[in-house]
């Protein structure tokens, strides 16, 4: 199936036309485009300025885009053309290409058709699915392999076919984006008509791109950054940061640790363990903070101060000295009974002091190495908490 729109006879032969009956270049005002001026008029070039154009633009570029609005007809402060800048790494700077939407095509394909005469038309536009099979319309909800679109210029047939992924713009990840990825069928068949209009009016459409099909220009300013990284740089080592909370000297270093794991973009789950590592050695040191120490010579009782928990200070010392270091941590075990995360860290507190194969009191009055001990009421409230965990070491 196909239609046409049919122009007055014995109009202008086919080639290059002239857009001087164009609206635009006629009627007044400060930003109107005039087919007799050179240069952008110190109103037009701020109005431009104001639509995201910097200073960097090229004064060869600024006469360029006129050039191209007066020999397209195009308005550019009706954003029927535009002027878009993307980041050169061979200039060091936004290099600005010229681009209107498919509207703008069939804008000057009609205006063309009226002014040199002939008919200009569409057949139905096909799109292609992966196995090479063409379809009238599409369906599915994945993207369409390629588009097809015919356009009939004065009896001839220009067609052209675009492909999905030499066209589709992406996120860095691959993933479409924009309309991309909500409308891929439709951006295609835009990227194909554009095609098959430029064939049909080479002339008219020399040099101007639309939107859509320089989209994927984008996509090289996110891909080749990643390439050259991937190149140059080795992965870096994954930091264990589990590892160095356990073996951490308190609660504060545990919290530092947090913070960097977060500013690395660690998952919620692995911030939560880091905390309950932090919450354990805090309970651990107010503990260790309200400990009794008996003396040797005379029985009586003294608590440690705050400043027991100090590494080092001389409190911590005498505390250390007056007990007995398997009574700490039973103290601690006691204490800590329901936590799993704090007898783990009592466990390897006795490891470090070479007490897990003391002998010890167990719930039933049965005697057992502390290392038993403290793995066995580990592993009941990891049970309890999530069923069938791995038994710990």
């Amino acid at each position: 199936m196909a239609y046409a729109i049919e122009a007055p006879a014995g109009m202008m032969a086919e080639g290059p036309t002239s857009h001087t009956q164009n609206p635009v270049a006629k009627t007044g005002g400060a930003l109107a485009v005039r087919p007799e001026q050179t240069t952008w008029t110190p109103e037009q070039a701020a109005v431009l300025r104001q639509s995201g154009i910097k200073d960097q633009v090229t004064a060869a570029e600024l006469s360029g885009f006129l050039h191209l609005c007066q020999r397209t007809g195009l308005d550019p402060f009706s954003r029927q053309i535009y002027l878009i800048g993307r980041f050169s790494k061979k200039d060091g700077r936004d290099v600005y290409t010229p681009q209107t939407g498919i509207d703008g095509y069939r804008v000057i394909a009609q205006r063309v058709t009226a002014q040199t005469g002939g008919t200009y038309g569409y057949e139905d536009t096909v799109w292609c699915d992966p196995s090479g099979r063409w379809r009238d319309v599409w369906l599915a909800d994945e993207p369409p392999a390629a588009a097809k679109v015919t356009v009939i210029r004065n009896g001839h047939r220009f067609s052209a076919v675009a492909t999905f992924r030499e066209y589709v713009q992406t996120f860095p990840d691959g993933n479409p984006k924009g309309l991309w990825a909500k409308m891929p069928a439709g951006q295609i068949a835009k990227c194909a008509e554009a095609l098959a209009l430029r064939k049909a009016f080479p002339h008219d459409l020399a040099g101007v791109y639309t939107a859509e099909e320089m989209a994927q220009a984008d996509n090289l300013e996110q891909v080749q950054p990643r390439v050259t990284v991937v190149q140059s740089t080795a992965p870096a080592p994954r930091r264990d940061f589990l590892a160095e909370a356990q073996t951490a000297g308190d609660a504060d270093a545990v919290r530092a640790l947090w913070q960097e794991a977060k500013a690395v973009g660690a998952p919620t789950e692995y911030l939560d363990q880091l905390a309950a590592i932090g919450r354990a050695k805090a309970e651990i040191a107010d503990a260790e903070a309200t400990l009794t120490v008996h003396a040797a010579d005379d029985g009586s009782d003294r608590s440690i101060p705050d400043n027991a928990k100090e590494p080092g200070s001389a409190a911590q010392v005498a505390a250390e000295a007056g007990a007995d270091p398997l009574d700490r941590l039973m103290e601690q075990t006691q204490r800590m009974w329901e936590n799993a995360d704090a007898l783990g860290q009592i466990r390897e507190d006795a490891r470090i002091h070479g007490q897990l194969d003391r002998q010890v009191e167990g719930p039933l009055g049965s005697w057992l190495p502390l290392s038993e001990l403290l793995t066995t009421r580990i592993n009941e409230l990891k049970a309890s908490q999530g069923g069938g965990e791995q038994r710990a070491a």
